[in-house]
């Protein structure tokens, strides 16, 4: 019948004259920081693509029915879920003053009874079962059906949504999480004691953090190709760049959103991508394609508008890419490293492209191997933040073992790029474009100290997950970008 849900053991209580005090607590979005419906789609989605099209013809049938057919293939991971530790501390009092727990929930019965048995705290689970979808209505009917079971007149509720409000018009107490001020009023006038637990944190500041405005920053390599050209008094080309770096910037915060909804799981193994807005369940995993389809839809949009064709196509085989990096390639050794190297170098020939000025092989050639030092830097500080915190390199190809390697192949690349640089500096080229070359060979050391120092602070652990951000705000590399550029000019002055 509507409503009706499995009862796991130890759910059929005998009626008692005295019985208990029964509180109903809701999964997602209430005990835990995420919806798990959201979790099983995203991680199929990042797993094994091919089966979404499959669940897709399964959804006319219902949404209990898919959830079955969902929760068959994708177990979660109870111990990695985001709960609310103030919540389990609630629950563990109650439980210690003799009030029966249940786990009253719309996700599956597989599900919930795995987070059941991680924190072995309910007395009871009710769930959907493949054939009944509890949630509002449905979900107050099975409770009343298992009160009625317990001998109990009345029940506790706590919940999260607008979708729990038919249960709490009928509970006797009503526990409320992080609701919004409307929902708060709702619950208000549902007549129960009301008790709500903390207060909703802002989620356009989270989506903000999702975007992570800091990466924007690597933006600035759409420039150099404009700088290396001397063309920084034209215009027309400047405002092209800024353009460019406005369609990257939206572009690569979509991608970046995309990579932590298919990465979830993942960061919740790390020490520090834990506290990310999706992984930590500050920012609810359905805002996510919204967000990233928009913020597609502003990149394109200005680049269609304002950029040569060629630029378009270059931001999409960068998209396509990083599609590519965030499902699969992220997790084969090397090939993830060159294709962060590869993306790297894309921003300045798409700069180029956009500013209308020649991107040189050379300038290739050391942004190929430079970024290709950074990117392996970029892997061996997350290889030893994990080291450090005895953590397994969930997520990637690469082992604590490989931390050798990468601190002898990373250097490497980047002594290579300062080599470039040097037989640059050395051609014919050079001596046509600056009067006094001399001044450019006192770059070549500058950034040999440069690689040299990111590889030993690398080796400290002292460094963040991302080298380029590194440089962007190191004070060191500031003032030694500054030294190199005063450099240039005096090379460029006219004799």
């Amino acid at each position: 019948m509507p409503g009706s849900a499995k009862i796991s053991t130890e759910e059929a209580a005998e009626p008692a004259s005295a019985s208990p005090r029964l509180l109903f607590v809701d999964l997602d979005g209430t005990l835990i920081r995420t919806d798990l419906l959201w979790e099983s789609l995203l991680a199929t989605a990042s797993q094994q693509p091919w089966r979404l099209w499959t669940w897709a013809c399964v959804l006319p049938r219902g949404r209990a029915q898919l959830k079955r057919a969902i929760a068959e293939h994708v177990p979660t991971d109870a111990a990695r879920l985001p709960f609310r530790a103030e919540l389990l501390e609630f629950l563990a009092r109650e439980k210690s003053q003799g009030t029966r727990l249940v786990l009253a929930t719309a996700s599956d019965h597989i599900w919930a009874q795995s987070v059941a048995a991680e924190l072995d705290l309910f007395d009871a689970v009710l769930a959907s079962d493949g054939q009944n979808n509890l949630k509002g209505a449905a979900k107050l009917a099975a409770i009343e059906n298992y009160c009625r079971h317990c001998g109990a007149s009345e029940f506790d509720y706590l919940g999260d949504s607008s979708a729990d409000l038919p249960i709490w018009k009928r509970a006797a107490g009503i526990g409320v999480v992080e609701p919004s001020r409307r929902l708060l009023k709702q619950v208000q006038t549902c007549g129960g004691r009301v008790q709500s637990f903390g207060e909703r944190p802002s989620r356009w500041r989270h989506a903000v953090r999702a975007l992570r405005p800091q990466q924007w920053i690597k933006n600035i390599l759409l420039f150099v190709p404009l700088v290396l050209a001397h063309a920084w008094h034209d215009g027309d080309r400047i405002v092209a760049a800024l353009l460019a770096f406005v369609a990257f910037s939206a572009s690569a915060s979509a991608t970046y959103i995309v990579n932590d909804l298919l990465d979830v799981a993942a960061d919740r193994c790390h020490p520090r991508k834990c506290r990310r807005p999706f992984a930590s369940g500050a920012l609810p995993l359905a805002w996510g394609p919204p967000l990233a389809a928009g913020l597609l839809l502003v990149g394109f949009a200005t680049a269609i508008a304002a950029l040569p064709a060629e630029f378009v196509a270059l931001l999409l085989l960068y998209g396509v890419l990083t599609l590519l990096y965030s499902c699969w390639l992220k997790r084969k050794v090397m090939v993830d490293v060159m294709v962060l190297a590869g993306l790297y170098t894309l921003r300045v020939v798409a700069g180029g492209v956009a500013a209308d000025v020649p991107v040189s092989e050379w300038l290739m050639a050391l942004s190929l191997f430079l970024f290709t030092s950074l990117a392996f830097g970029k892997r061996y500080i997350e290889l030893s933040h994990l080291e450090d915190d005895a953590v397994s390199s969930r997520g990637r190809g690469y082992q604590i073992g490989d931390l050798g390697l990468l601190e002898s192949v990373g250097p490497t690349s980047g002594y290579i790029a300062v080599l470039v640089l040097a037989l640059y500096i050395h051609g014919d080229t050079v001596k046509q474009l600056y009067p006094r070359p001399w001044a450019l060979w006192l770059i070549c050391p500058l950034f040999l100290y440069w690689v040299n120092r990111f590889w030993i602070l690398a080796k400290r652990r002292v460094l963040s997950d991302d080298p380029l951000v590194f440089a962007f705000k190191d004070r060191v590399s500031l003032a030694l970008g500054a030294i190199s550029a005063l450099l240039m000019l005096l090379a460029a002055w006219p004799a």
